[in-house]
């Protein structure tokens, strides 16, 4: 059965949403880049800590991470201060 939703590899980067690592300060010398992109398709990377392995045993009732997905960790202030890029649905 096909999925409702499928990543296309082929999408490109558009634009940031909100602040790189370095302006928040979650970046040292360029060594640690979690970031937040839109894709040319609407659709959104994230750039982050892959702890698929940590969170995956104890993820809430009902979340489920298929084999080819990986759960990823940003700086919460990431994703703050990218709120004002993100449109209401």
């Amino acid at each position: 059965m096909a999925r409702a939703w499928e990543a296309d590899p082929a999408a490109l980067f558009v634009r940031r949403l909100g602040k790189s690592a370095e302006e928040l300060g979650n970046s040292k010398d360029g060594d640690e880049c979690p970031d937040i992109w839109q894709l040319d398709n609407g659709d959104i990377a994230v750039i982050g800590r892959d702890l698929t392995a940590a969170y995956g045993p104890r993820l809430p009732a009902g979340v489920t991470l298929a084999p080819d997905e990986r759960l990823v960790v940003i700086p919460g202030n990431m994703l703050s201060a990218a709120k004002a890029d993100i449109p209401d649905a």
